[in-house]
């Protein structure tokens, strides 16, 4: 499934955060940073953006920044065009995305969480975000959803028979556990979404912007992932050692 009719082909890639729980791994670099068999997370990540027709590429920074720019500079090695968005201070998922309106140029974009290792059908999500546009001109946000076995650790989502969101718990307690879906870190965001975040300001998607989303009655719908999809998020020494063990990379 190709992209040629989309209205999309630009990306945010969250790569600002400090990684601490993977130190002393990250004592001298960002978390994305960090080789899987070899070679970059992040590295796989805008290889995987390219291929899904996502050639405009802005990267969020603020831990050692000059591991990033230095390894990728204008991404034009890669085919691809990257710009940097220096934080000082960090500003959040949502701040990030709200910083960079103007890189959006008014049209939407791919979000991804830089801590994720997938091969995930991108193509798909895109093309299940225009059609429920299509059906639901509300609509202003796609994010991609997977079963995970930890649901008090990740913000849950709850959706109807379409596909809509119609809940969302960040991190639940144990006895407001409602479903095992979770965000998968890679979302499709509308720029009327981006403008509802206030600017200068730090804002996180699951703590802030969904709930506000959801509140005002703006359609969220969710897309969940093939089971053959590989999915993980390097945040843990635990995880980062499974994915030199699992992760191969296809074409």
């Amino acid at each position: 499934m190709g992209l040629t009719k989309t209205r999309i082909s630009k990306s945010l890639v969250l790569a600002a955060g400090e990684g601490t729980r993977l130190r002393p791994l990250t004592l001298d670099r960002p978390k994305p940073m960090l080789p899987i068999n070899g070679k970059p997370l992040l590295e796989y990540t805008v290889e995987w953006l390219c291929r899904h027709g996502i050639t405009e590429i802005a990267i969020n920074l603020y831990y050692r920044p000059e591991a990033i720019v230095n390894h990728f500079g204008n991404g034009s090695a890669m085919g691809v065009h990257i710009v940097y968005s220096y934080e000082n201070p960090i500003l959040g998922t949502a701040g990030a995305a709200r910083k960079l309106n103007g890189f959006l140029g008014g049209g939407p974009l791919v979000m991804v969480y830089g801590d994720v290792l997938t091969n995930m059908n991108l193509s798909a999500l895109i093309a299940f975000h225009e059609q429920a546009r299509a059906r639901d001109p509300h609509t202003q946000l796609t994010m991609s959803l997977y079963h995970v076995p930890n649901p008090t650790e990740v913000g849950l989502v709850g959706l109807d028979e379409t596909g809509k969101v119609i809940r969302f718990v960040e991190k639940p307690s144990p006895n407001e556990v409602f479903t095992d879906l979770a965000n998968a870190g890679v979302l499709v965001i509308e720029p009327e979404a981006v403008r509802r975040v206030p600017p200068d300001t730090f804002s996180d998607f699951g703590l802030h912007l969904f709930p506000e989303l959801l509140k005002s009655g703006v359609s969220i719908y969710g897309w969940v992932i093939p089971d053959n999809t590989y999915l993980l998020d390097i945040g843990t020494p635990d995880k980062y050692a499974q994915a030199q063990q699992e992760w191969i990379w296809q074409k």
